[in-house]
């Protein structure tokens, strides 16, 4: 991928758009993904405890924008 802005990024926002961390697993960022979709199930379970509702779109943007803003160091 050639950088920030460039169609990979693109496409791993999109993908982070529909499941938080796949973009991340596009880029190849194997823990990246496993943190965004860890982080983003315990803000789901935080919801059935009535203090994660904030959580849930501050962890989804989150993904969806270190997706999108990703440089990678080559």
């Amino acid at each position: 991928m050639s950088g920030q802005g460039s169609g990979g990024n693109v496409l791993a926002a999109i993908c982070s758009f529909f499941i938080p961390g796949l973009g991340q697993l596009v880029q190849g960022r194997i823990l990246a993904a496993i943190f965004f979709f860890i982080a983003m199930a315990v803000s789901w379970v935080l919801v059935w405890l009535l203090i994660g509702w904030i959580l849930v779109p501050i962890v989804y943007l989150w993904c969806i924008i270190d997706a999108a803003r990703y440089r990678s160091s080559e």
